[in-house]
């Protein structure tokens, strides 16, 4: 397939370009809205672009003056906020390492990425303060300076540097502003959140994420006159690549409450916009459903979507005026959606572009910056996640009957590597291609599906491979069902064979509502028939063949990915207790 460029966009090589040009184009738009709770007392404050280059500009000149200058690290953490945002771009646009991480590390994770990274500061948010205090008393890591998000005693505050960079341009100091950029540097070190113990520290470079950014703006329609909802947490990859290219565009951020307030802060911010992982995604289109059921609308939502589509094939697009009820529960303004992080349900997606908001999927890495392929409006293939980006070669290797094998790509967006890591670098970086360990295959037209990690694939006796993404994505529709992990279980009998099973979270909500008068057997029962069901619907070689059930969330990372390994453990444990 011919590269797409459907929208015109400005190739740069850093992000000081990139923020120097927005701030001035967008000069006098809003930036990011700042929201003020004080008691029941709401106020809203305005960051212009103008503003914001200012304040990146006061900030960076007080890190440089406090000796945190090109080359130092400064580890950023909290939640997503406007001065998350401005720490971060500060530190790009000084040359400094920036090292983001997540909030909700537990202590020893978090003071083990401090060593790893050596970091020379930490900006961080009010609510970590225990965590820093006692990260400070033991002095086990390189932490010079400790900067925090708010004013808090016994700390410098963001808002502090903020006014001394003030002064000190006034008087004439431009070492942070005449900073040089190397894009081909280390800028950015991010910690996957890998589902091992030890997770990997992922070099990136600006040049990773202005060619990134370039890519997406090529392909996704993003405007200027668009409000976007932060709702991916910025030490994401795709969460602080994001907010650089909804910058990039011209787009006003706004900052979610918290999951509870979702549909309350669409309505609230009008919002146009945003980009979430599947399970944010799911959360919106399941609780819009369940208003439209408990209005007994569900029927008639049905009809009016067969007659949309039929009419769409006719190029007659009435969509939004067809469900502008549904639309207006949400804002009224949402019209599109993009989902990344993890596979996406294909009902889901369609769902949401039945109704009129154009829900697209797109696929990456933390080491490919992060975008390697994405669904466009010219392109939506559901269950697909698009076509390569503008300046990224995919392909498959060794494919197997099916044509599915592993996903490589080259492109300016890859990893500089893993630091201090140079063994497990050269296993994925190859004559310049950068092994994803992710299976898929391209169609024709050269859209890619991903079926699956290759390291989580089920090989039986006979051969025949089983994904398990595959089976949990149909798993996890049935009612009863919170979430689940299919595996391959030892099979006893045949030494060297694996059966097809199942681990189930029952949703305790479903129970208290439909099933309360039912024992953890009897739940079992009615699940396993389900399974049983769902069974006919795929070739006998995938077949699930047993299952267990808890009410135990399953063991994740902090970025919501399931810890297969450490759940195996527990399996095997409990399935040996009940062989005995």
């Amino acid at each position: 397939m011919k590269r797409m460029k459907i929208f015109e966009a400005k190739e740069f090589n850093n992000i000081k370009e990139i923020i120097y040009h927005c701030t001035n184009k967008y000069s006098d738009k809003i930036a990011f809205v700042i929201k003020h709770q004080e008691n029941k007392k709401v106020t809203y404050e305005n960051v212009t672009y103008k503003e914001l280059l200012e304040d990146i500009n006061k900030l960076g000149t007080t890190l440089y003056e406090m000796g945190l200058v090109k080359g130092k690290r400064i580890a950023v953490i909290g939640k997503n906020r406007y001065e998350w945002a401005l720490a971060h771009i500060s530190n790009l646009l000084g040359g400094i390492v920036s090292v983001p991480l997540d909030k909700d590390l537990q202590y020893d994770e978090l003071e083990n990425s401090l060593i790893r990274s050596k970091a020379d500061c930490i900006m961080f948010d009010e609510k970590l303060t225990e965590k820093i205090e006692k990260i400070k008393l033991e002095g086990k890591t390189n932490l010079k300076e400790y900067i925090c998000m708010s004013e808090i005693e016994g700390y410098k505050s963001v808002k502090e540097l903020i006014e001394k960079g003030e002064h000190l341009l006034n008087e004439g100091n431009t070492n942070y502003i005449k900073a040089q950029i190397n894009e081909n540097e280390m800028n950015i070190l991010l910690f996957t959140s890998g589902t091992t113990s030890k997770s990997k520290a992922v070099m990136l470079s600006q040049k990773n994420i202005a060619s990134n950014i370039y890519a997406m703006q090529c392909v996704e329609d993003i405007r200027s006159t668009d409000t976007n909802i932060a709702f991916l947490p910025f030490h994401h990859i795709f969460g602080s690549t994001c907010i650089i290219m909804m910058l990039a565009s011209g787009v006003k951020t706004v900052f979610p409450d918290g999951l509870r307030y979702i549909k309350q802060n669409l309505n609230e911010y009008k919002v146009t916009l945003f980009v979430g992982v599947p399970v944010l995604v799911e959360a919106i289109y399941k609780t819009i459903m369940k208003e439209i059921a408990k209005q007994g609308k569900t029927k008639l939502i049905n009809i009016a979507t067969k007659i949309s589509n039929i009419l769409l094939k006719l190029h007659i697009d009435i969509r939004r005026i067809l469900f502008k009820q549904v639309i207006d529960a949400l804002g009224g303004e949402l019209r599109l959606v993009i989902s990344g992080g993890a596979p996406a349900d294909p009902k889901i997606s369609k769902g949401f572009n039945d109704l009129g908001v154009k829900t697209l999927q797109g696929y990456g890495l933390s080491e490919t910056s992060p975008v390697i392929a994405a669904e466009n409006h010219k392109i939506i293939k559901n269950g697909s996640v698009g076509v390569a980006m503008i300046n990224d070669t995919i392909e498959i290797v060794n494919k197997d009957e099916k044509g599915i094998g592993e996903i490589r790509v080259k492109g300016p967006n890859i990893m500089l590597g893993y630091y201090e890591m140079p063994e497990l670098t050269n296993e994925v970086l190859k004559d310049g291609w950068f092994y994803t360990g992710d299976l898929g295959y391209m169609d024709k037209k050269g859209i890619l599906y991903v079926t699956g990690r290759n390291k989580n694939m089920i090989v039986l006796r006979n051969g025949k491979k089983v994904f398990p993404e595959e089976l949990e994505l149909l798993v996890n529709r049935l009612e009863l069902v919170e979430e689940c992990m299919i595996f391959g279980l030892p099979d006893n009998k045949e030494k060297d064979d694996v059966k097809v099973s199942v681990k189930i979270v029952y949703n305790k909500e479903v129970v208290k509502q439909k099933y309360n008068d039912k024992t953890e057997e009897e739940l079992y029962k009615i699940i396993w028939e389900q399974i049983k069901e769902l069974n006919k619907s795929f070739p006998r070689y995938k077949h699930i063949q047993k299952m267990f059930l808890t009410d135990k969330e399953l063991i994740k990372t902090t970025t919501k990915k399931v810890k297969r390994q450490e759940e195996m453990k527990l399996i095997l444990e409990e399935n040996s207790k009940t062989q005995k």
